[in-house]
């Protein structure tokens, strides 16, 4: 996968405040937001498929 660039206009202050949790993760501003986004993704399919998994009467863990 090829990479892209997308550009995003921030408040000064918000950009500081991504730079210092970055920085406590040892992380660049950029791979930061692309993990947040990443994570973010992920928690919300999650989300998903579990609502859907409880449609189908499936409770988790399995008793």
């Amino acid at each position: 996968m090829g990479s892209r660039v997308l550009s995003l206009r921030v408040d000064g202050e918000l950009l500081e405040s991504i730079r210092q949790h970055a920085a406590k993760r040892g992380m660049s501003v950029q791979d930061y937001v692309v993990r947040t986004l990443i994570r973010e993704d992920f928690d919300e399919r999650f989300q998903s498929s579990c609502d859907e998994t409880e449609k189908l009467g499936v409770r988790w863990p399995a008793t």
